[in-house]
């Protein structure tokens, strides 16, 4: 199932890769950095606890689990338009159905489905032209509904969602992080997005999981820095290409890493 919104640092590129990781059996499913959800959807878990930092997001999907039908009927009625676009970046709607519409509205159109706000927390990407784009199915919403039925919401900092896991629960963690820094600079470009004490927070509770006898699978930058936090995981490195950004900084081949304690279901397919 491909996931409804497009968000930064979405997972659809590693999914492959990812799904090699997923046990053949786990008590329940936790991702504390959301995001677009493309592995959750993808994998599609019967029991699940998904949280984030970012109150508009996780109320959009609230908002989308209990009223598909609402939200998608109301898409219909949002042309793709620049008028249409910028009027609805300006407003503020107050009821939880056009605000859920709302932020659908704008990611599918943004440039280059970029979520980015300002200081003040306002959307401020510009229009993409992409006129072609229909408004999301009302069965694709149907659908994204339906697999967020036995999920448990929150909207928190992932320490606080990580501290309810128990053994045997499968964790996928997905921190914001740049791929654009090279081989230096990695906290110059990551500090706005995840702050190194946050990294280091983070590795903390990934060995407190593992401890704990959880399944802990993460995706996170390539850089020595990172990989120094992690020596009890196993760590593989994998390479991607990267053409559709703006910026040349962020194209060509990119090294991600994946962090695990799982053994891969298929090891020639897990590799680089």
């Amino acid at each position: 199932m491909d996931p409804l919104l497009k968000w930064p640092g979405g997972k659809r590129h590693l999914l492959p890769k990812l799904i090699n990781f997923v046990p053949k059996s786990y008590r329940r499913y936790v991702e504390p950095f959301f995001g677009s959800g493309a592995f959750f959807f993808g994998i599609k878990p019967s029991r699940a606890l998904i949280s984030d930092t970012n109150e508009e997001l996780m109320g959009c999907y609230q908002t989308i689990r209990e009223y598909p039908k609402e939200v998608a009927n109301r898409l219909l009625k949002m042309k793709n338009t620049a008028e249409e676009y910028y009027k609805t970046r300006s407003s503020r709607p107050k009821g939880a159905i056009h605000k859920a519409a709302r932020l659908i509205y704008l990611t599918r159109l943004s440039f280059n489905g970029i979520y980015r706000v300002n200081k003040k927390g306002a959307f401020n990407v510009p229009y993409g032209y992409r006129t072609w784009l229909p408004s999301p199915a009302a069965n694709q919403i149907r659908s994204i509904s339906n697999a967020l039925q036995n999920c448990e919401m929150q909207t928190c900092d992932f320490a606080e969602s990580l501290s309810t896991c128990r053994k045997n629960d499968f964790v996928y963690i997905d921190p914001p992080y740049t791929v654009a820094h090279g081989q230096n600079g990695f906290l110059k470009y990551n500090a706005n997005l995840f702050a190194w004490e946050d990294q280091v927070r983070l590795a903390e509770a990934a060995r407190i999981l593992q401890k704990k006898g959880c399944k802990v699978l993460m995706s996170n930058a390539s850089h020595e820095s990172i990989r120094s936090l992690y020596s009890t995981f196993e760590i593989i490195e994998v390479t991607r290409s990267s053409t559709i950004a703006a910026s040349s900084a962020y194209r060509g081949y990119v090294q991600e890493l994946i962090i695990t304690n799982i053994r891969p279901r298929q090891t020639s397919e897990a590799e680089p």
